[in-house]
């Protein structure tokens, strides 16, 4: 046995940890696609020279050739055994070839002819095919054009024995009846009157019509064909004569109100598809003589009546006349399943003649220039388009009815948008103005302009109301623009609170810069003036958000119920903007009424140069100034506005507040003063006893005696009971006050500073 084949060292080791491994390949190198059965190598290469030079591909095709080698050796050597035992089997191999290849060869050669025989079969069948495809379209274009030939002549011969003259036989002459009675087998004594005549005509119309439509279908499948070309004057003159006639059939119908003539001519309108010369005819027939009487757009006519651009009586008289004059029509048009649902006789006949009188003979209707007057036009008008909307049988005739142009039209003439602008102007610019006033200006016996007491007190809170509800006033508001009209009452409200909280900022600072404009009624306004405004805003708050949140939830309920928990929230928080500046009022009132305190309380530094190097004894009463401190307050809270005005809580609050901030500023003032003095007497006495040293004299001279300060600090000590006897007297605990303890504490002699005894 033959030793195994040597393996050729591999240009690279799988356990090499310092090269890549055997089988690493690039990632545009994929080995896999060289056993798919599709594998072309020129392909293979061209693709990836577009993006591998060539050198290195030839380097990565001979590694793998070699890798490839390698692997292979290693397989023989595995089964070397078997490898040579092989060929001792391969014995007279190619003898055995050539005896399978005979058998094979013929078998090709059978398979060949079969192919061919087949395929000649195949194509003598195609073209058989195609022939006989021809054959039956040439057929068919034949009979299409046959049948076109005979419904022309029939269409020809039913219309030669409609009469010549529509004149003829509207009025049911004998003669014409005469002429009526040839091939459509219909006796004399059937057209005895025009009735029956009208309805005979109608009926051979329709049928003409449905002749008319086969006609078109069979134009739609054969154009561009001579035969058909030559034809098209002969059609065309029957399409003209077919439509007169028609119409004039129409005509005498409606003036007849003839239900079966007008329900066969609309059929036949429906069959030829010309819906628009119907409603077109019943427009000029019946409702333009009609409207022209109630709204004349001739000018001898509009001079001769009383011009006015109110609409309401004329839609009044429309919605008899449609009732009287229109609704058999409407019903007809309305059968069920008769086919007739193609017609819109409310929008393109009716509407469209209302909207061309109006346009005509009342411009001024469509102007948003007077809105109240626009707006009285607009919803009668929505009233009208709602009664036309109820002779529409169903729900999908309500939204053709819609769709119409002639509808969408109508609508473009009312112009919401310019009549909300100046509605925004009339509403908004009214507030605006009485919120540029400089001053406050109250009212007495308010009314609003429905005769209800407001009870308010200020102008601009009147304003305010009467503007909030004129958002949702029956002759302001359109239902379709509600969503602006909610934004604007929003915006009131925001322009009031921002008048008044720009109001209070301007009081604060008036004394070092100019006061903006707007401004000028919150630095002339008194405390009392403030009491007005906490008042209104009370009011306001609780009408917002209690009788005016709830009309308007009811105007608007019909809309879902998200929507309107968001207006809700909206008005709710425009309330609530208003209630939260009752606080800053408060503190307005209270900080004018400290200044005036302020005022009286620096009398008390007049309590030193008293007693400062005098000789006075102790203070026994306590002083003046005391008894008008607390005056301002005590005339406001006493005054009428408080009395009528504020509520309980409110002048607790309000006294509680002016209480605690005016004892604080005494706290402040008497132990600035009790500091100084006893800061001046402490030099002075270190002064004295240093004389008293350098002269030899006894440093207690003066120890029995009282100082200044005692004194001092005695004398406020009785003003601040008589100003705790004051407090009490309003209602308020001094002791309560944390100032009033600290300043007890402050100048109380020291065997009384625990207890607070007034």
């Amino acid at each position: 046995m033959a030793d195994p084949i040597p393996a050729a060292t591999p240009p690279r080791s799988a356990t090499d940890f310092f090269s890549d491994p055997l089988d690493s390949h690039p990632l545009w190198f994929k080995p896999s696609l060289f056993l798919s059965a599709n594998f072309d190598s020129e392909s293979y290469i061209s693709e990836l020279r577009t993006f591998v030079p060539f050198d290195t591909l030839r380097s990565e095709l001979d590694a793998h050739l070699a890798s490839l080698n390698h692997e292979l050796i290693d397989l023989i050597n595995r089964d070397y055994a078997d490898f040579v035992n092989l060929s001792t089997k391969l014995v007279d191999v190619d003898a055995s070839v050539v005896r399978m290849r005979a058998p094979l060869v013929e078998l090709r050669e059978k398979i060949e002819q079969y192919r061919g025989s087949v395929d000649r079969s195949l194509v003598a069948l195609r073209n058989g095919l195609n022939q006989r495809s021809e054959a039956a379209s040439a057929r068919e274009t034949l009979e299409l054009l046959l049948d076109t030939f005979k419904v022309v002549s029939k269409v020809e011969k039913l219309i030669k024995e409609l009469p010549s003259m529509p004149a003829d036989w509207s009025n049911g002459d004998a003669d014409l009846a005469e002429k009526n009675s040839t091939s459509n087998g219909i006796s004399t004594q059937h057209v005895e009157n025009g009735t029956n005549l009208r309805e005979t005509q109608s009926m051979l119309l329709e049928r003409i019509a449905s002749e008319m439509n086969r006609l078109k279908f069979y134009m739609a499948h054969a154009q561009n064909l001579p035969f058909i070309e030559n034809m098209e004057k002969r059609i065309q003159s029957a399409s003209l004569i077919l439509d007169a006639i028609l119409g004039h059939c129409f005509t005498d119908g409606l003036e007849h109100q003839d239900a079966n003539a007008i329900y066969n001519c609309l059929r036949a309108y429906a069959a030829i598809d010309n819906t628009r010369s119907a409603e077109e005819i019943f427009r000029t027939t019946i409702v333009a003589p009609l409207i022209q009487k109630i709204i004349p757009h001739e000018t001898s006519a509009v001079v001769a009546g009383s011009y006015t651009d109110e609409l309401e009586n004329d839609y009044q008289q429309i919605k008899q006349s449609i009732d009287k004059d229109c609704k058999f029509l409407l019903e007809i048009s309305s059968t069920e399943n008769s086919g007739l649902h193609v017609f819109d006789f409310l929008a393109n006949s009716i509407l469209k003649e209302v909207l061309l009188a109006i346009q005509k003979g009342k411009p001024g209707a469509f102007s948003p220039g007077r809105p109240t007057e626009f707006l009285k036009n607009y919803k009668s008008s929505l009233d009208f388009l709602a009664l036309l909307e109820g002779y529409c049988p169903s729900r999908s005739a309500v939204a053709k009815f819609r769709s119409e142009a002639v509808y969408v039209e109508f609508m473009k003439q009312w112009n919401i948008g310019v009549y909300f602008s100046l509605r925004f102007q009339e509403i908004a610019g009214a507030l605006d103005s009485a919120l540029n006033a400089t001053s406050l200006v109250p009212v007495q016996n308010v009314l609003s302009a429905q005769g209800i007491s407001l009870e308010l007190t200020l102008k601009q809170s009147v304003t305010l109301l009467e503007s909030l509800r004129s958002c949702w006033r029956e002759d302001v508001l359109v239902l379709s623009c509600s969503d602006k009209f909610l934004r604007l009452s929003l915006q009131l409200l925001s322009r009031y609170s921002n008048w008044l909280s720009s109001g209070l900022a301007a009081r604060k600072v008036v004394g070092n810069t100019v006061s903006s404009p707007g401004c000028e009624w919150a630095i002339s306004a008194v405390p009392e003036d403030f009491i007005f405004i906490i008042h209104d805003i009370n009011f306001l708050a609780k009408e917002i958000c209690g009788d005016y949140l709830e009309r308007v939830l009811k105007l608007l309920s019909s809309c879902s119920a998200d929507v309107l928990d968001s207006i809700k929230q909206s008005i709710l928080q425009g309330g609530k903007s208003l209630k939260d500046l009752v606080p800053l009022l408060i503190n307005t009132i209270i900080e004018a009424l400290v200044e005036k305190s302020i005022e009286d309380l620096r009398q008390l530094k007049g309590i030193t140069a008293t007693y400062r190097m005098t000789n006075k004894p102790l203070p026994v009463r306590h002083s003046p100034y005391v008894s008008v401190v607390l005056r301002p307050l005590k005339a406001l809270l006493d005054g009428e506005r408080a009395t009528i005005y504020l509520t309980r809580e409110t002048k607790n609050e309000l006294l509680d507040g002016a209480a605690t901030e005016i004892t604080g500023r005494y706290y402040e003032l008497a132990a600035d003063l009790v500091s100084v003095a006893r800061k001046t007497e402490s030099s002075l006495q270190r002064i004295r006893q240093g004389a008293q040293r350098r002269a030899g004299a006894s440093s207690d001279v003066s120890d029995h005696n009282v100082s200044d300060t005692d004194k001092i600090c005695m004398q406020l000590f009785l003003d601040i009971q008589e100003y705790g006897r004051n407090l009490s007297a309003l209602g308020v605990d001094a002791a309560n006050i944390p100032a009033y303890r600290s300043l007890w504490q402050c100048v109380a002699p020291p065997d009384r500073q625990s207890t607070i005894n007034l």
